[in-house]
C-alpha cells in the first residue's frame, strides 16, 4: 500500500546476474517500422493523440455467437445439414399443386426441428457468455484524471491507463511494469496460466520509473511507449519508452502478461500496453470453432446416399408413369377409361406424357421424403442434451473437495468421446496438482524414508501384492495426507533430531545444511500464524527448504549477502543461530543441470555447496569423495523407477587463493556484453565445480493428481495413445513421464533438441539465416536417426519414447518436415513435447488430427492450453484452482484428470453406441416405411397416390416411433459401467467405428427393405381377393393403408424391443405405449368429422377392429418381418460374437463372479501395452526372466 512499510532487500542482486536489465544487444532499430508501429501515451488515454489511435478496449469474448450474429450463424449451422436443405426445398414445393399431401404437415416439423436446435445452441453459448461477463467484470485499481486510484472493471481499461495490481491478483491486461513495493522495482510473477510453469518469474522495471511508489508521483508522469504490434510471442517484447527527453529500451523483462498472477509482491504499478484481444494470451487463442462429430458428418453422407436412392426411385417411377400415361389414349381409344384421360389436367395428360412424367418426378421427390427422417436431427439433439445431463450429474465424476461436478459444455460431441484415438495432455495442473513432496533421501550410502509413491502403490495394487516396507513401517499412514505441505517424509531414524545418533551424523549434518543453504528461496513470515513460508522459483526447491526445516535446519532470513539458519547443534542438542556469508550463486540451467552457492561459514571456511542431476554430478566427484557412490547410485535408480525426481548433493572446501582467482574471472565474465557472455560464465563455473565430495541424494515426488497412473494405465489398455505437451523444462517433463508411467526404466528415449556443439557454434556467429538452416538440418537428421532406430525393433518388444523441445518443434512442424516428425512420433509408445508455446501445442494437435485422421482429445487447465483445446476434435478443460480460460474454451470440463477414464470408457462408449444404434434404427424404420409407400405407388401404376392418410404419415416420426428411439439413445447400455472399466478394449469398438461402419449401416437398411417388402406383399396378397368383413365387403384403400400402417408400427416397435440391451420402465412405456397410442389415435382421429379425418373416418371402429383377419395379419406379418433379424443375431452371437456380446454372456449367464471365466474373456481386452504401470510391471518381469535365462 502507498505509504506503508516497504521492503529494502534488493533481491535482484541475489537472483540473477542480468535480472531485468535491457540487454545492450537488443535491436531497437525496427521501432516505428512494419510490425513495430504501436504507440502508447501513458497516463493520458483520453488525450487527442491517444484517441486517434483507436486501439481496442479490454473486453474479451470467447463465445461463438453475438446478439447480431446469432441468427445468421446459427441458421448457417442448421443448413450445413444437407437434410435440412432438402426439407426446405420440399417445404416450398408443398405449396404447389404437385404436393401429394398438405403443406402444413411438411413445414411445421421443419420449423420445430430447426427451432429446437437453435434454442440448444443459444443456451450453450449463454453459459460461455456468463463466464465472459465474470472475467470482464473483475476489478482493478486505475488512476483517474484527479490523480486518485479507484476500482474499475477490467473491460473499461484502455491502452495507456496506469493501474495498481495487488498481491495474488491477476494482471488485467498486458502491462509495462513501472514500480513495485521493492526498492529496485522487482516483482514475482506466476505464469502457470500461460506456460504451465508454477515457478515464479522475476520481473524488473526500468530504473527511471522505479521511484514511482506513491500515487502523487504519477501527476507529471506522461511518457510515450513505442513498441511492437500485437503478436502471439509470449517470450519476447521490443519497445522503447520516451521520458524526460530520453529514450529507454524495453524488453520482455518489463512486460507483465494478462492472466499471469502477482506473487510475493505487495503491489505493482503498471501501464497498459495491450488490451483485450491484443494481449498476448488472446493472440495465442483462436476463434471458437464449429465442431461436428464424425458420426454427424457421416450422417450427411448417408443423407446423400438416401437422397440418391430417392431420386433413383422417383426417376424409375416417372418413366413407368410416363409410359403408362402415354398409352392411356391411343388413336382415340381409352385404355384406362375410368381415369378419363380425355378430360384431365396436365399432370395426367397422355398427349403431354413427358411433361406429366417430369411433374410426377417432382411429386415423387416429395412423396418419398419419408426415406429421409426429418425428426432424426431433433431427436438426436434431445438425446444429446439428456446425455449431457447424465454426465453433469455423475457423482463418480464429482470432486467434492472443490465442489466441482463434471460439465458437458456442448452436446454436439458426446459420441466423439467414445472414438478418441489420441489424447494430448498438458502437464502442470492437469497431470499434477502443483505440489512437490520430499519423500525419501540417501545419505552416506544409507536410504532414509519409507514413504510410498503413487506409482509404487498403483503397481502393487495392480499386482495384488502388498509392499513389504509399507506393511512394516507405514501401515497406518500410507494414505494419510502430510501434516506439512511439501513434506511427506517418514523415518524415525532421522526425524525429531534422532539423526544425531546415526553412525554418519556428520555427513547427515552437512547434507541437511546444504539443503537449507543451496537455493534461491525467499522466507516470508505469515502475519496471522507467525510461521515462516517460502517463495521459491520451483516447487521442488521449496520442498527442499521445508524438509531441511522439519529435520532441524530452519532457513529464516536472507539478506543481500547472507543466509541465516536455526540449526540443531549435535553437541548441545539445541537450536543455534548460524549465519553464512553468501558470496556467489551459480544458477541452474538446462545445460548445466545443477546449481551451486559459495558461502563462508562463521569459522571462515569457504564452501561450495552443489546439487544437480546424477548425470552431471557423479563425474565431478573427487577421488576421495566417492565413498558412497555405488550405494547412492543404486538408490537414485530405485527412486527414479518409483517416479521420483532426484538430485545429488555434494560439496567441497575452497582455498582463499582458488576462490579469489575464480571470483575475478567470474566477475569479468558477468560484465561482458558480447555474444559469448553465457559461454564464458559456464566456462568459469566448470573450473570451480569439480573435485566434489558426495553427501547423498534427495527424492521428491512431483505430486500427481489422485489416480493419474491408474487412469493412464486404463486408457493405454483401451488402446488410446497419450501425448504430453508442456511448457515445462525437459527434465521436469521427463520426471513427470516416469511418475505417471508414460516413461519407464528400459524404455529407449529419442531426444530431439538443438543443444549440440555444432548448433551452439553457429549461434555464436549470430547469422540468423545460417542458424535457421543449420537448426533445421540438425532436426531432420535427428528425426531420420530416430526412425532408423525404430525400424530394426518394429517387430520386437522394445518401446521407444520421443522427447522434443520447443525450439526443435519450430522446425519439426514446418511443412516439409512435419510428416517425417509425425511418422516418428506414431512409432513411439509415448511422446513428450517440452517448452511448447501455446501456438505450438495447437499446431501439434492439428498435425495429429489431420495427419492420422483419427479423433483427438486435448486436455488442459490453463490459458496456454486454449488453442490446443479448440484445435482438437474434443477439448476437455480441467477446472482447477487457477483460472477458467481452459474451461471457458472447452467442450467438456472435469475437476481431475482421473475422471477422464470414466468420461471416455463409460460415458464415451455408451454415447457412441447409443447414437450409432439410434441412427441405424432411424434409417431402418424410415426405409421400411418409405418402401411400403414406393411399392404401393408401383402397385397403383406410379400415380403418386399415397398409401396412408396425410396426418398418419406426418405423425409417424413425431408420435408413434420417435419416443422409443429417444429412450434407446438416453438409457440403453450394452454393458454396465463396471464392465466398461473391467474390459477396457471394449472402447476400441468406438475407435474402430464397428458400430457405425458402412457394413452395419447398410445391413440395417437392408433389414428395413426386407421388412417393407414383407409387410406390403403379405398385406396386399392376404387382403386383395377375399371378403374382409361379415357383409362380404372387400378392402378399400383406407383399410389396406390402416392395416399396413398397423403392421409397420408393430414391427418397428418390436424391433426396438429385441434390439435394446438394457430395459427400463421408461423404455417399456415408450415402446408399448407407441403401439397403444396408435390405436387410440385411430379411435380419436376416426371419430372426427370426415372433413377433418378424411380417409381415416371410422376406419378402425367400423372396418378393422371387428375383423379377425386384421388381427391375424398383424400377428403373422410382425413375426415374419422379425425372423430375418432374429436369425442373423442368433448366428452372429453364436459363431461371430462381437466383444460387447461376449461381455453380455458374462452378465446374462451369471458368471460375472467366476474369476476364471472373466479372465478368459479379459485376455481379449488386455492388449500388449507400452505405457502405464501395467507395461512397467510386465517389462520388469520380462527383464527378470531374461536375467534368469542368461544365468542358466
Amino acid at each position: 500500500m502507498a505509504g506503508g512499510r516497504r521492503r529494502k532487500l534488493l533481491f535482484s542482486k541475489i537472483y540473477t546476474f542480468s535480472c531485468g536489465k535491457a540487454s545492450l544487444r537488443d535491436d531497437l532499430s525496427q521501432i516505428g517500422g512494419p510490425g513495430f508501429s504501436r504507440v502508447i501515451f501513458c497516463n493520458d488515454p483520453e488525450g487527442y493523440e491517444a484517441s486517434n489511435l483507436n486501439y481496442g478496449d479490454n473486453y474479451v469474448r470467447t463465445t461463438k455467437y453475438t446478439l447480431a450474429t446469432f441468427f445468421p450463424k446459427s441458421l448457417f449451422e442448421q443448413f450445413r445439414r444437407v437434410a435440412n436443405i432438402y426439407f426446405i426445398i420440399v417445404g416450398c414445393l408443398s405449396f404447389t399443386p404437385l404436393a401429394p399431401y398438405s403443406s402444413v404437415s411438411t413445414i411445421i416439423p421443419l420449423i420445430i426441428v430447426i427451432g429446437v436446435s437453435m434454442v440448444k445452441e443459444a443456451i450453450e453459448d449463454w453459459r460461455r457468455t456468463k463466464q465472459d461477463i465474470e472475467v470482464n467484470n473483475r476489478k482493478v485499481k486505475v488512476r483517474r484524471v484527479d490523480g486518485s486510484f479507484d476500482n474499475t472493471e477490467w473491460r473499461n481499461l484502455r491502452a495507456g491507463d496506469i493501474v495498481k495490481v495487488e498481491k495474488d491478483n491477476f494482471f488485467p491486461a498486458d502491462l509495462l511494469l513501472l514500480s513495485s513495493n521493492y526498492d529496485d522495482a522487482i516483482c514475482y510473477v506466476e505464469t502457470m496460466n500461460l506456460d504451465g510453469e508454477t515457478n515464479l518469474k522475476l520481473k524488473q522495471a526500468l530504473e527511471v520509473t522505479s521511484g514511482l511508489h506513491e500515487e502523487v508521483n504519477f501527476s507529471d508522469f506522461k511518457p510515450v511507449i513505442k513498441c511492437e504490434d500485437p503478436n502471439a510471442n509470449l517470450y519476447s517484447f521490443v519497445g522503447t519508452m520516451e521520458f524526460g527527453e530520453q529514450q529507454y529500451p524495453l524488453s520482455s523483462q518489463q512486460l507483465l502478461l494478462r492472466d499471469s498472477k502477482l506473487r510475493n509482491t505487495d503491489y505493482i504499478y503498471g501501464a497498459v500496453v495491450f488490451t483485450g484481444h491484443d494481449t498476448k494470451v488472446m493472440q495465442n487463442s483462436m476463434e471458437p470453432p464449429s465442431k461436428r462429430s464424425k458420426i454427424e458428418r457421416k450422417m450427411d453422407m448417408l443423407v446423400y446416399f438416401l437422397f440418391s436412392m430417392l431420386v433413383l426411385l422417383s426417376f424409375i417411377g416417372s418413366i413407368f408413369f410416363g409410359i403408362a400415361t402415354r398409352d392411356d389414349l391411343e388413336s382415340g381409344q381409352m385404355k384406362r377409361w375410368y381415369l378419363r384421360p380425355d378430360d384431365t389436367t396436365i399432370f395426367f395428360d397422355p398427349n403431354r406424357a413427358p411433361i406429366s412424367a417430369i411433374f410426377h418426378f417432382l411429386t415423387a421427390l416429395m412423396l418419398y421424403s419419408y426415406f429421409i427422417p426429418i425428426s432424426l436431427y431433433v431427436c438426436i439433439e434431445i438425446v444429446k442434451v439428456m446425455q449431457t445431463i447424465f454426465i453433469n450429474q455423475d457423482l463418480l465424476m464429482y470432486y467434492e473437495e472443490a465442489d466441482k461436478p463434471a460439465q458437458a459444455r456442448t452436446s454436439n460431441l458426446n459420441e466423439e468421446l467414445g472414438q478418441v484415438d489420441t489424447i494430448l495432455s498438458d502437464k502442470t495442473g492437469t497431470l499434477t496438482c502443483n505440489s512437490m513432496e520430499f519423500i525419501k533421501c540417501s545419505i552416506a550410502g544409507t536410504a532414509y524414508g519409507y514413504g510410498i509413491t503413487e506409482v509404487e502403490r498403483a503397481m502393487a495394487k495392480r499386482k495384488g501384492s502388498p509392499l513389504v516396507h509399507e506393511e512394516v513401517h507405514v501401515e497406518d499412514s500410507a494414505n494419510k495426507k502430510p501434516t506439512v505441505k511439501g513434506f511427506n517424509f517418514q523415518d524415525k531414524r532421522i526425524k525429531n533430531g534422532k539423526w544425531i545418533d546415526e553412525p554418519c551424523s556428520d555427513v547427515i549434518q552437512k547434507f541437511l545444511r546444504l539443503m537449507a543453504i543451496c537455493h534461491t528461496a525467499i522466507p516470508e513470515v505469515d502475519e496471522d500464524s507467525g510461521n515462516i513460508l517460502y517463495e521459491a522459483e520451483s516447487p521442488d526447491e521449496a520442498a527442499f527448504v521445508i524438509a531441511a526445516r522439519e529435520l532441524g535446519f530452519e532457513f529464516y532470513q536472507r539478506t543481500q549477502t547472507s543466509i541465516s539458519l536455526n540449526e540443531l547443534d549435535p553437541v548441545s542438542k539445541k537450536q543455534v543461530q548460524r549465519t553464512y556469508k553468501l558470496l556467489n550463486i551459480l544458477e541452474f540451467n538446462s545445460t548445466r543441470k545443477r546449481m551451486s552457492v559459495i558461502v563462508r561459514n562463521e569459522e571462515g571456511q569457504l564452501l561450495l555447496l552443489c546439487k544437480g542431476a546424477d548425470s552431471v554430478m557423479f563425474e565431478r566427484l573427487a577421488k576421495n569423495g566417492r565413498e558412497f557412490e555405488v550405494q547412492t547410485e543404486e538408490h537414485v535408480n530405485e527412486y527414479a523407477d518409483a517416479g521420483l525426481r532426484t538430485l545429488v548433493l555434494a560439496y567441497r572446501e575452497l582455498s582463499e587463493e582458488e576462490y579469489r582467482e575464480f571470483n575475478e574471472e567470474f566477475t569479468e565474465a558477468k560484465n561482458l556484453v558480447s555474444a559469448d557472455r553465457d559461454a564464458r560464465i559456464d566456462e568459469m563455473v566448470e573450473k570451480i565445480e569439480k573435485d566434489l565430495i558426495l553427501l547423498g541424494a534427495t527424492a521428491v515426488e512431483d505430486k500427481l493428481q489422485h489416480g493419474v497412473p491408474e487412469c493412464i494405465d486404463k486408457l493405454a489398455q483401451a488402446g488410446i495413445k497419450i501425448w504430453v505437451l508442456t511448457g515445462d523444462k525437459m527434465e521436469t517433463a521427463i520426471n513427470i513421464g516416469f511418475a505417471c508411467s508414460l516413461l519407464r526404466q528400459g524404455m529407449k528415449q529419442i531426444i530431439i533438441n538443438l543443444d549440440t556443439p555444432e548448433i551452439k557454434a553457429v549461434e555464436k556467429e549470430g547469422d540468423k539465416s545460417e542458424i535457421a538452416k543449420a537448426s533445421k538440418a540438425s532436426i531432420v537428421h535427428q528425426i531420420d536417426k530416430g526412425k532408423a532406430q525404430l525400424t530394426p525393433s518394429s517387430g520386437g518388444s522394445d518401446a521407444f519414447s520421443l522427447i522434443i523441445d520447443g525450439k526443435s518443434l519450430v522446425y519439426a512442424l514446418e511443412d516439409d518436415v512435419k510428416n517425417k516428425f509425425l511418422d516418428l512420433a506414431l512409432g513411439c509408445a509415448s511422446v513428450i513435447c517440452c517448452r511448447s508455446s501455446p501456438k505450438q501445442k495447437a499446431l501439434v494437435t492439428r498435425l495429429v488430427k489431420v495427419g492420422t485422421g483419427t479423433t483427438t482429445l486435448a486436455i488442459g487447465d490453463g490459458a496456454n492450453d486454449v488453442g490446443m483445446l479448440q484445435e482438437a476434435d474434443i477439448g476437455v478443460g480441467i477446472s482447477g484452482v487457477e483460472g477458467m480460460q481452459a474451461v471457458m474454451s472447452s467442450d467438456f470440463a472435469i475437476a481431475q484428470f482421473e475422471y477422464l477414464e470414466r468420461l471416455l470408457l463409460v460415458h464415451g462408449h455408451w454415447c457412441y453406441r447409443r447414437i450409432s444404434s439410434m441412427i441405424c434404427y432411424f434409417f431402418y424404420k424410415n426405409i421400411m416405411f418409405g418402401f411400403t409407400l414406393f411399392l404401393f405407388e408401383a402397385y397403383a401404376s406410379f400415380s403418386a397416390q399415397a398409401a396412408y392418410n396425410d396426418w398418419n404419415m406426418s405423425l409417424y416420426n413425431v408420435l408413434f416411433t420417435s419416443l422409443p428411439v429417444i429412450a434407446l439413445g438416453v438409457f440403453d447400455q450394452d454393458v454396465s459401467a463396471r464392465f466398461c472399466l473391467q474390459f477396457p478394449l471394449l472402447y476400441q469398438e468406438g475407435v474402430q467405428n464397428v458400430l457405425f461402419s458402412w457394413l452395419r449401416i447398410l445391413s440395417w437398411m437392408f433389414n428395413g427393405v426386407c421388412g417393407g417388402v414383407i409387410i406390403f406383399f403379405f398385406c396386399t396378397n392376404a387382403l386383395e381377393l377375399q371378403a374382409f368383413r361379415k357383409g362380404g365387403e372387400v378392402v378399400e384403400l383406407e383399410i389396406l393403408g390402416a392395416t399396413m400402417y398397423t403392421c409397420v408400427i408393430w414391427v418397428v416397435n418390436c424391433q426396438m424391443a429385441i434390439s435394446v440391451s438394457y430395459f427400463t420402465l421408461i423404455q417399456h412405456i415408450f415402446v408399448w405405449g407407441g403401439i397403444i397410442v396408435w390405436y387410440l389415435y385411430l379411435l380419436a382421429y376416426g371419430a372426427m368429422s370426415p372433413t377433418v379425418s378424411t380417409t381415416a373416418y371410422q376406419v378402425f371402429i367400423e372396418a378393422c377392429a371387428p375383423a379377425p383377419f386384421y388381427w391375424l395379419i398383424t400377428l403373422f406379418v410382425v413375426i415374419s418381418s422379425l425372423v430375418p433379424y432374429i436369425t442373423f443375431s442368433a448366428i452372429q452371437m453364436r459363431f461371430f460374437p462381437m466383444y460387447h456380446g461376449m461381455i453380455q454372456w458374462i452378465r446374462n449367464d451369471g458368471q460375472s463372479e467366476d474369476p476364471e471365466y472373466c479372465n478368459t474373456v479379459r485376455q481379449r481386452s488386455i492388449r500388449p501395452t507400452t505405457v502405464g504401470f501395467t507395461a512397467r510391471r510386465e517389462a520388469k518381469a520380462r527383464h527378470l526372466r531374461e536375467k534368469r535365462r542368461h544365468r542358466t
